[in-house]
């Protein structure tokens, strides 16, 4: 095992560090990388009331996390350039598959034809994309498309922001890949509510490590909808992880 492999297993990030490493990458960027600023940020961290019980963190921890992030950054690619493109492959696509609350019963060529997830503007949620129709370019020069949502008729369909509200379809979670999901880690996962069933945003905020059995993963992971904040404790089955995570 490799010094950062050790790191890892002794201490994750809190989710309120992760936001303070967000912000801070977000004010000074590359900055973020220099040895000075990420000892004190790990003294900070270490010292803090929050960490109570928790290993220390070590400043080599911190840097990892800034250069991941930068390359994260680094790599995203031009949305706009996407959709377009997006727009002339996929427009006279026809798809027979399952809706999104379907996905994790899909096959390899399902993953294959259902690239791409677009959130709903009426209920925050990301559905599988059946077939983009049209585009437009707003004003402000914004691009939207029109997109058919997989499962829905065209009474469902809806204009949505390419910088957004599109990009690659979330990936589901095998039992062996718990060890992918960090506290802070954007994930979707699955809502389900009395009147409604549906796949949202929500942000890590806790892991509950458990050995596994003849059932799978047990571990518990606590997880804060973006969309309303309020935190629910989930099993990984319910989670999709971000393709570029």
């Amino acid at each position: 095992m490799d010094d950062k492999d050790s790191w890892d297993s002794l201490s994750e990030f809190t989710l309120a560090e992760i936001l303070e490493m967000e912000n801070m990458y977000k004010e000074i960027g590359e900055e973020t990388l220099n040895k000075e600023f990420c000892q004190k940020l790990a003294t900070n961290f270490s010292c803090s009331s929050n960490r109570m019980g928790k290993s220390a963190v070590k400043w080599q921890q911190v840097q990892i996390w800034f250069q991941e992030k930068l390359l994260k950054t680094q790599n995203k690619h031009a949305p706009s350039s996407l959709a377009l493109k997006l727009f002339v492959d996929l427009s006279d696509a026809n798809s027979s598959n399952p809706g999104i609350l379907q996905r994790r019963k899909g096959t390899v060529e399902d993953l294959k034809e259902l690239s791409f997830e677009a959130r709903s503007s009426k209920d925050f949620a990301w559905y599988d994309v059946e077939s983009f129709l049209n585009y437009r370019v707003l004003s402000t020069g914004e691009l939207e498309v029109r997109v058919r949502f997989t499962g829905f008729d065209k009474r469902e369909d809806e204009w949505v922001n390419v910088d957004n509200a599109v990009r690659e379809r979330s990936v589901p979670l095998e039992p062996s890949e718990c060890h992918m999901v960090k506290i802070g880690d954007l994930v979707l996962c699955y809502q389900d509510r009395e009147h409604h069933q549906v796949y949202c945003d929500a942000r890590v905020a806790d892991i509950q490590r458990n050995s596994h059995d003849e059932r799978g993963c047990t571990c518990i992971f606590v997880v804060c909808y973006d969309h309303d904040y309020s935190e629910e404790n989930v099993s990984l089955e319910r989670l999709c992880r971000r393709p570029m995570q």
